[in-house]
């Protein structure tokens, strides 16, 4: 499998629209998979010619990344830092901030996560309810999108504003009367640069991935995202470019089991790897330090309330990187369960600590059938749910995360929904080290 990394451009504001209340069309955050899908397949369809073979609706090409079993995995959009090429992602449910300051350092009090000080404090009897290390202030979740660069972490947002509009009479070609409407809209620019977002395509077939980038990168800016398009909203340019799938290493994954069965604890802290936790730290590697941060923790815990035995078994989280549809049972639910881990998987003996999750609605148009989609309920991005599995089980389960880090969860994938991260390196970073 291969990724197509995506820099969106902004070029004209765009309507991405979330809901309606009444008369005003709400924007989202962020550029949602399926609008990329859809705005792709809808250039495609339009260029479908002879002297355009290679990608078109009369060969297996459109049908493979649309319509087959193992469809092209279009991931969201988030607002990235125009300069920099360092990886956004999504800031967990457990990450808090001062309420009066908040934000990352200089400019806030900071940000840090209480993830596995919470596990450590519930599992000992004691409640945690964490203050400002600043001010000594409360502190309230803090969520968006965040990236680290050089050991410095930084937040993504993007600024929006209202465009009100009056309907016109196709028959006198004049302003109709009552009717006036207003779109919110995602601005074109902030702090006087473009507006750049960064998205992925995951494509099965290699060929085809080079396909698609070369498709992409001729068509840069016939590109139309969300709606209004014909009054002039929504004009992006998208650079593409194939990057090989990340070296997994089984070296790695069959150290990290031998340490497990080998040694009488979970992990020797020595063994921690200098290198930081990067974007590019493998799943094996990130699961050993966050294994290594959460034993430290636990033993500082025991210093204040008596060492209690942490059970030798190896934890992991999963941290939703988009909003989630998940299904068990035949019912919409908001956790994602041992039960549905191991059937994704195939593989047993998980056990689920903790879960921090929210859930709210979604629907939206399909262009190509020109009806509204199902309103589904989703759990929301930043959830986070911390398992663990026996010390045998360690190899399998990592080589099962691999996967599902690429491909997601739950349904509807291949719009973006579902995208998890193991292990967030933001689990490690905590409030006396506030960054």
């Amino acid at each position: 499998m291969k990724e197509i990394q995506l820099t969106i451009t902004a070029l004209s504001p765009l309507a991405i629209g979330r809901k309606k209340p009444g008369s005003v069309s709400e924007a989202g955050d962020y550029i949602p998979g399926s609008v990329i899908r859809g705005a792709i397949a809808s250039v495609i369809i339009q260029q479908s010619r002879p002297q355009n073979p290679d990608l078109t609706v009369t060969n297996n090409d459109f049908q493979t990344l649309f319509l087959s079993e193992n469809v092209a995995i279009f991931r969201n959009a988030y607002p990235a830092p125009s300069a920099q090429d360092a990886e956004v992602r999504v800031l967990p449910a457990t990450a808090l901030s001062s309420k009066t300051n908040p934000g990352f350092k200089p400019k806030g009090y900071g940000v840090f996560d209480t993830l596995i000080d919470r596990f450590c404090a519930e599992s000992y009897g004691y409640p945690y309810d964490p203050n400002c290390p600043q001010d000594g202030g409360r502190v309230e979740p803090y969520k968006g999108f965040y990236s680290k660069q050089n050991d410095k972490y930084c937040s993504h947002s993007v600024t929006k504003r209202l465009l009100t509009r009056v309907g016109i009479n196709r028959r006198r070609a004049t302003a109709e009367e009552q009717i006036l409407y207003s779109l919110e809209v995602l601005n074109e620019t902030q702090e006087q640069k473009p507006m750049v977002y960064r998205s992925a395509i995951m494509v099965e077939n290699d060929h085809l991935a080079e396909l698609l980038k070369q498709f992409l990168n001729y068509n840069s800016q016939n590109f139309r995202l969300g709606g209004a398009a014909s009054r002039g909203l929504g004009k992006v340019k998208i650079e593409a470019r194939v990057c090989p799938p990340s070296q997994k290493s089984d070296v790695g994954a069959k150290h990290l089991g031998d340490n497990l069965s080998a040694k009488p604890k979970l992990y020797n802290p020595n063994a921690l790897p200098s290198d930081s936790l990067g974007t590019n730290t493998d799943i094996a590697t990130s699961i050993e330090q966050f294994n290594i941060a959460l034993q430290q923790r636990w033993q500082k815990w025991g210093e204040l309330f008596g060492n209690l035995p942490l059970e030798e078994r190896t934890y992991f989280t999963l941290g939703l990187q988009s909003d989630a549809i998940l299904t068990e049972n035949w019912r919409r639910t908001t956790v994602i369960s041992p039960e549905m881990l191991q059937q994704f998987t195939g593989i047993n003996d998980l056990t689920l600590h903790v879960a921090y999750s929210s859930y709210d609605y979604v629907s939206g148009w399909n262009s190509a059938w020109g009806l509204l989609k199902d309103v589904d309920l989703i759990t929301n991005k930043g959830g986070v749910y911390l398992f663990s599995t026996i010390v045998d089980k360690t190899k399998d389960w990592i080589q099962a995360l691999e996967k599902l880090a690429r491909e997601g969860v739950g349904d509807r994938i291949g719009e973006g929904f579902g995208q998890i991260e193991v292990c967030s390196e933001f689990h490690t970073v905590f409030r006396e080290n506030a960054v």
